[in-house]
């Protein structure tokens, strides 16, 4: 057991350091026309590059065009890089990021024309309706308040609370046929007010 773990301690870690100088040295040598040297900097750096451009556009078709305007601008401008502003993968996805979204821009927006709308079915009421029910809510209102109290008290009972004549009849310890003249009293002096 000592000897795995001798053996793991021995076996070299990944050396971030020295991957970002190697990718410095590739973009250098890209710069100097090196074409050997931009391969192996494609092989180490492209399914990164990919990965940001396929999530900017969603399309896998526009991502493989757009990576491929990114090896293009890297190929012209390796000379570019500077190693004291940014790291070598920090300037690639800052390329393929501005690819991608050169390409997002050059999308045509899709306007429908204005025709097309009108046949989206709106369900809410129209302001007109709403401000008819409004003023129709506060002529109700007024007529009521115009009512004595018990007729009043009753047709509210009735019609916006939905208590029955029975209901009200026994409520008010009055006959049937009493409550029923008091309601048609009521409503047939709140349809005068309303028609006015």
């Amino acid at each position: 057991m000592n000897s795995t773990m001798d053996r793991a301690q021995a076996e070299p870690k990944p050396d971030r350091p020295r991957d970002v100088s190697e990718l410095a040295n590739l973009l250098d040598s890209t710069a100097r026309g090196d074409r050997a040297a931009f391969a192996d900097l494609y092989q180490r750096t492209s399914a990164k590059l990919y990965g940001i451009c396929l999530r900017l556009l969603g399309s896998q078709a526009e991502a493989q065009d757009v990576l491929q305007d990114v090896y293009v601008t890297v190929w012209q401008k390796a000379h570019r890089f500077d190693p004291a502003r940014a790291s070598p993968i920090t300037w690639l996805a800052v390329v393929a990021r501005n690819k991608g979204i050169d390409r997002l821009r050059q999308r045509p927006v899709q306007v429908e024309e204005l025709e097309a709308a009108a046949g989206v079915q709106d369900d809410a009421p129209l302001a007109f309706d709403i401000i008819d029910r409004e003023r129709d809510s506060a002529r109700l209102t007024h007529c009521l308040d115009e009512l004595e109290e018990r007729p009043r008290a009753m047709i509210r009972s009735a019609f916006l609370d939905g208590a029955t004549y029975p209901e009200l009849a026994e409520r008010e310890g009055v006959p049937l046929g009493t409550m029923k003249s008091w309601i048609r009293r009521g409503l047939q002096r709140l349809k005068g007010c309303l028609e006015q």
